[in-house]
Order: C-alpha cells, then structure tokens, then sequence
C-alpha cells in the first residue's frame, strides 16, 4: 500500500489525536497557561506506541520555574540530509468564553470540523505531520530525506524556551532544511518565504487615583492612555504606509491589543493604564526608529514604554531554495495546480530558522481561525496536508 493510501486510512486516528491534543490545556505560559510538559507527556506517549526509532525530549525550565517541552523524532532515510516538519505544541488563551459556543478545551466534531483552541494553531498540521511520518514506519518505505518531526514550545511567545533553545543546543544540522505547517489559506497555494519584523511594545501611564466625582483632584490615566492610543496609531500609520506586495497583508501593522486591568469600582479615576502595541513591521523600516516615535509620543502622557517582544526579520528564503522547490513541485503533483510564493506578518519558527542561516519555508490549508473564538480545523485540510507532507519524502 502507498502511503497516501495509509495517510487516508489514518482519518480517523487522526481525528482523535486532534481531540486529545485540544483536551490537554497548553495555553503558553505568557498567557496565564501551564505550558506544554502534559501535552508533551502524552505526545511522547504517542510516538513510542508508533515506534518510532529516534526520539528525544528537551526539558528546560523557565525564569518562573515551568517546564517548557519539546520533543523531537526522526526516521533515517536514504539521505543523511534531513527535511524537518516543524509544529509548536503551545496554545494561546481562551479569551472571552462568552463567544464560543463550545467550551474551548472540550473538542467538538460537526460534519469537517474539529472545534477547539489550538486546533488550527497548530494542532492540526501537527497531527497532520506524526501521521504522514507514521505512514513510512507502517508501510516500510524508506523516505527520500531523514524524516525530522519537531515538536516545539514557546511559539506564542517569542520561541526563546522552543526552536531558539533547540537551535542553540545544536539539535540541527547545517544541511538541513525546514518546513513550518504555520501559515496558509484555505486553498494550499500559498507558501510564505519572508516574514515581518515584529516589535511588542507595553506603555504605561500615569495619572492620579481619585473619585470619579470630583476630576479634577485626580489624573485620568485611562482618559491619557486611549488619547495616546488614537494619536500613536495615526502616527504610525501615517509615517509607514508603504507597501511591499510580497508581503500579505502589503502593509506594515500597528494593533492595539491587550490592555491590563484598571481599577474594580466605575467611581474610581484610575491612576494606572497599561496596553499593549503588537508592530509587525516590513523588513525596510527600523523597528528602533518606531520605538522612539513610541517613547517620544508616549512622553506627552507622562507614559513608560518596554519592549515585550523584539524581532528583526531575517532575510527571506530563496524560492529557487531546495525546501521551496521541492514544496513547490509536490503540491503541483498532488494538487494540479502551482502555489505563489510570499511573505506573512510573522511569528512562525520559520523566521528563526532564517536567522540562523537555514532555508525554511511556511505552508498549510487552513480557513485562517487561529486565535479566534470557534477556532477550527478541517478534517479534510488535516489528511490532504498530511499527504503532501508524505510526498516531500518520496
């Protein structure tokens, strides 16, 4: 049997795998969550009732003290070179339960799809990537390339406890080549390159606490902060507007995001406002230049600004590269049609690959739910991404 056949056989394993990763809460740790060790546990569980010849786990523990897991495995292959399928194993917050319609850790299977957080991101091409690797072990066939499987923490936030820390602990070679199932559209024909610069900014504002009553004996830190927001938003805008049309969006983006608690009664001033810029910036601009019209602006409202997150995009991978052509060429054969290639707003393990000098590429079939209340993925999307991940082996 082919292992496209065994792949399709697989469907309904591969549903319930995806079940069980979305019932086992590995919300990051930088949002409120416990980090990936369960998930890794019962992940590594997995791959040892599958055989797998070569397996190994990393374990470091963090600044708060949590386990932050991954695990890698690989299967020999006709080549010493090894092509690298990379999924993270953390997920990010629930956010408003409110707006789900299922509670967003019990899995819930309705005609194609699996609803539940962290099933499209990156649950989905995870499984999908154990399955197509299961398909040689079962069928026999010797893949073309080594067959790497990482399974990585940290994603979410800054990879610094997951591909950065794999990567400094020399777990890759230098003739090795990556793909990252992260990014996509719901078509599979589009394989992302190139990446943003992503800068997280915090702004905190202060003002003076005091009875909503009587203002003016107090300092309004949230009136400040949402006054600062409007005005640092046209700003940024304004002064980056230009457009790179490999990138999609084309556009730098500037997004306003998490805001920290203020006070717990309505009849109290807040003296204390905290948010949250998420920057993802195109490779051309100086994230330092944004970050100094940040301070400059912030210091008008008696304002502190930190990065929370900080990463210059490297340069973009090569589409003549092995790992693009190869892709590429795999997708045309198994889905008759030819992908475009270009870049995203960043974030995915490719990026830090790319800094490191390797060739890495993005590429998944997804409706693009990630993050979002209802998130999903489709069954079908799983299987049939699982079958070209198969065909970049043989």
């Amino acid at each position: 049997m082919d292992v496209f056949k065994m792949v399709e056989n697989y469907r309904n394993e591969m549903v319930e795998s995806l079940k069980k990763f979305i019932s086992i809460n590995s919300v990051n740790p930088a949002g409120g969550g416990p980090g990936e060790k369960e998930v890794a546990d019962w992940l590594e569980s997995l791959l040892n009732g599958m055989n797998f010849p070569l397996i190994d786990r990393f374990d470091p523990v963090d600044d708060n003290g949590i386990v932050r897991s991954s695990l890698i495995a690989k299967i020999p292959g006709k080549s010493s070179k090894t092509l690298w399928i990379v999924t993270h194993i953390d997920t990010v917050p629930e956010g408003d339960l409110s707006l789900w319609d299922h509670d967003p850790f019990d899995p819930v299977v309705e005609d194609d799809k699996i609803y539940g957080r962290g099933s499209e991101d990156n649950g989905g091409s995870m499984v999908a990537s154990i399955y197509a690797a299961k398909a040689f072990l079962d069928s026999g066939i010797i893949p073309n390339y080594t067959l790497g499987l990482a399974l990585v923490a940290d994603e979410e936030a800054g990879s610094d406890w997951g591909i950065s820390y794999l990567i400094k602990k020399n777990v890759f070679d230098k003739d090795d080549i990556f793909l990252v199932p992260d990014a996509g559209n719901s078509k599979g024909d589009f394989i992302e390159i190139a990446e943003k610069s992503i800068l997280w900014l915090k702004f905190e504002v202060q003002g003076k606490q005091g009875h909503a009553s009587v203002p003016e004996v107090s300092d309004n830190a949230l009136r400040k902060g949402v006054t600062l927001i409007s005005e640092l938003d046209k700003l940024l805008h304004d002064k980056f507007s230009d457009r790179e049309e490999l990138f999609e969006p084309p556009e730098s983006t500037f997004e306003p995001t998490k805001v920290e608690k203020t006070v717990d009664n309505v009849n109290t001033i807040p003296g204390k406002f905290v948010f949250y810029f998420d920057c993802r910036v195109l490779p051309k601009h100086s994230l330092d230049e944004i970050l100094e019209i940040a301070k400059s602006t912030a210091k008008k409202f008696d304002a502190r600004v930190f990065v929370d997150q900080r990463f210059d995009a490297p340069e973009p991978t090569s589409p003549d590269s092995e790992i693009a052509v190869r892709l590429k060429e795999t997708i045309e054969r198994l889905r008759g049609f030819t992908p475009k290639l270009g870049g995203i707003g960043g974030g995915t393990c490719a990026a830090h690959f790319r800094k490191a000098g390797w060739d890495a590429v993005v590429w998944s079939t997804i409706d693009e739910t990630a993050h979002q209340p209802n998130e999903y993925k489709r069954i079908s999307h799983m299987v049939e991404d699982a079958k070209v991940f198969s065909g970049l082996f043989i």
